[in-house]
């Protein structure tokens, strides 16, 4: 969720105005709070440039907590307004791209009486309503009418939302140190007529609304000009992989794995990928070997799956929609041949949380005499049998074979991810041994003798009398 936040009519309780300077805190119900504005000297209605982008949870009550405060206590005097804060939020589009953009001035008004001026751009952003948002701020050239401003980088989202059709208005200010700025002019452009880059067409007439109603031969204050426009994509996707370090479905995958594999004689674990085309034709796979052999898809131990995951990286597309029955039908295949309890299966399914086969998820889940153990990124509770019985149409798992674990809970803000995927693995495997003994005891399948005693070869086997 993007939130732009201004505050209005912050009177000053009869302290002098020169030395309001005004400052927004917000806190998400922690510790700490989750961020704070810039400090605007010398106003009492600031429009604050920073904007706050918050993961948004459907499934989740988020209690946001906005305190104001001013280096200079505001007297809480009965009856007197103190001023009102409008938070508006708007839907961001899924736009992963950043603009790095740099611009000139040529010829603006003078504004100063000693010297030239000290010319900024403030840069808006049109909204759904009609009404402009604040975005960006560049800095200030001191004492010249031809400034060149440094290059800086701006989400596309927050510069239009992602709509490149969508008004960017930009105004053009004299800087003064009591911060009653002079207004030189403005202009109005769009993140497509941006994108065209240094050219005649991103030459911008600076325009003082008020000069041109008064003066006949007025033709503008000046111009700005776009001197680059370079796009960047963002990485983004939670399968990125980054030189540094590793994305969260190798942590979460090498967390788990690295325990669950010493429990698994030879070692040797097929891996699937979901949700993808496959080359050469393209076709969408719900199913497909990670390591590119449909007719054996094992991988030696944890680093073994690893690798495959990396190399399918490099060849598939991912693609949509997300389905699972899938994945849990072609598991419970391997397991039904299996019924005298020498072998247990563990099927580990690693994503976002978006499930496109709700349905059939849960009717596999139920036919299945698996464990099926689901580590995701976003909710699925209702895949976990903790509080009640997984059902499809009027039957219901015999046991709960299902532990839900969000991996956004195990995430460390610190950067330690040694102790998060640690905690992570001892929860998702926390389960697993009363699943696994209660799958036995319901089958009356009891523990096989303990083999004799190790005798090193050429020794004589030693008899108890």
């Amino acid at each position: 969720m993007h939130f732009t936040i201004n505050i209005h009519e912050c009177k000053s309780g009869g302290n002098s105005f020169s030395t309001n300077r005004s400052q927004l805190f917000i806190d998400l119900s922690s510790p700490s709070s989750f961020g704070r504005t810039e400090v605007i000297d010398n106003t009492l209605n600031p429009d604050f440039v920073r904007k706050f982008i918050l993961d948004y949870f459907f499934e989740e009550r988020q209690n946001l907590r906005f305190d104001l405060r001013l280096e200079k206590p505001l007297g809480g005097i009965p009856g007197k307004k103190c001023g009102t804060i409008i938070v508006k939020a708007e839907e961001l589009n899924n736009c992963r791209e950043s603009v790095m953009m740099q611009f000139c001035g040529n010829k603006l008004d003078k504004k100063d009486f000693f010297g030239k001026s000290d010319p900024f751009l403030v840069f808006y952003r049109s909204n759904e309503d009609g009404t402009f948002t604040i975005c960006h701020k560049t800095e200030v050239v001191k004492n010249t009418l031809n400034p060149v401003w440094q290059a800086f980088k701006i989400p596309v989202r927050a510069l239009c939302n992602g709509d490149y059709d969508r008004t960017i208005k930009i105004e053009v200010y004299d800087w003064d140190r009591d911060g009653s700025h002079d207004f030189i002019g403005e202009f109005s452009t769009s993140y497509r007529e941006l994108s065209r880059g240094q050219s005649q067409f991103n030459v911008y007439e600076v325009v003082n609304p008020k000069k041109k109603g008064k003066k006949k031969k007025y033709l503008n204050s000046g111009t700005v000009t776009l001197l680059s426009f370079l796009v960047d994509t963002e990485p983004t996707s939670l399968h990125y992989m980054s030189p540094y370090q590793l994305n969260a479905y190798a942590m979460a995958l090498k967390a788990v794995g690295e325990i669950i594999q010493d429990y698994d004689s030879d070692k040797m674990f097929p891996a699937l990928g979901f949700g993808a085309k496959l080359p050469p034709d393209g076709r969408v796979s719900h199913e497909f070997a990670l390591n590119g052999n449909p007719q054996n898809p094992y991988c030696a131990g944890i680093d073994g799956v690893m690798e495959a995951y990396y190399q399918s990286l490099k060849s598939v597309q991912l693609y949509g929609p997300t389905n699972f029955s899938p994945v849990i039908n072609h598991v419970a295949r391997y397991a039904a041949s299996v019924k005298d309890g020498s072998q247990y299966f563990v099927l580990l399914i690693i994503t976002d949380g978006v499930i496109s086969d709700m349905a059939q998820t849960k009717e596999s889940i139920v036919n299945v005499r698996i464990l099926v153990l689901s580590l995701i990124f976003t909710a699925m509770v209702e895949l976990d049998g903790d509080e009640v019985r997984i059902s499809s149409r009027g039957r219901y798992a015999e046991r709960d074979i299902v532990q839900f674990v969000p991996f956004r809970d195990y995430i460390d803000r610190t950067g330690n991810h040694i102790l998060s995927m640690a905690r992570l693995a001892k929860d998702v495997l926390a389960e697993i041994p009363d699943q696994f003994l209660s799958y036995m005891r319901t089958r009356g399948i009891k523990p096989s003798p303990a083999p004799p005693p190790y005798t090193p070869p050429g020794q004589p086997l030693q008899t108890q009398i």
